[in-house]
């Protein structure tokens, strides 16, 4: 904008009625533009105006009627460019709200994710052949954790007549931890030896 031609401020403070930004209902490039173009063709008329705007909470102690009075009226009227439009700014808020209420509508009645699960088969061995299985057994069944279904068990030969037992469970990923998991099992040190995971397969 050439803000050296007169006519390119008139047509600028007209069409700036009723609105806040030269474009739109938010500040662009344009708006950024226009300042700059404004500041350059009347550098010591910005100065003199941001410099007053400063000082405009002093302007209620000045007398009804006197000069400053009325140039504070004019400035007002006339030359606030670049004001701010409170109605604009309220619709702009409850457009938001609005936006952000609707959000969260749509995220309450999304339906919720299924929680990821996996198939564990756990190999556990115990420390020879005179170790009780059954007790072990039942310490691996009695391991509670959230997210964790104990299934199906096999006593499986592994040589010189030592069986290892062969769990199966179902497990939540974010809740349960193998790993610790392996470490409740071989709490038990009077049967269990050792484990392993045999195979873990994703539902």
């Amino acid at each position: 904008m050439d803000f050296s031609k007169i006519e390119t401020l008139s047509k600028l403070n007209a069409s700036l009625a009723g609105k806040s930004y030269v474009e739109g209902t938010s500040a662009t490039q344009s708006d950024v533009a226009a300042f700059k173009a404004f500041q350059n063709a009347y550098p010591e008329f910005s100065r003199w105006f941001n410099h007053i705007y400063s000082k405009s909470e002093q302007f209620s102690s000045f007398p009804a009627g006197s000069a400053s009075a009325a140039a504070e009226e004019e400035d007002d009227d006339d030359v606030d460019l670049f004001g701010s439009d409170d109605d604009a700014d309220e619709e702009a808020e409850k457009l938001k709200a609005q936006r952000i209420a609707e959000y969260n509508a749509r995220k309450a009645n999304k339906p919720a994710k299924a929680a990821a699960k996996s198939i564990v088969t756990l190999d556990v061995k115990p420390w020879d052949d005179e170790t009780d299985l059954e007790a072990m057994l039942a310490h691996v069944k009695s391991i509670e954790m959230e997210g964790l279904t104990w299934g199906a068990h096999q006593f499986i030969p592994i040589g010189f007549g030592i069986k290892k037992i062969q769990m199966n469970c179902v497990v939540e990923d974010e809740k349960v931890s193998i790993d610790e998991l392996q470490q409740l099992i071989e709490e038990d040190e009077d049967h269990v030896q050792s484990t392993d995971v045999a195979a873990m397969q994703k539902l």
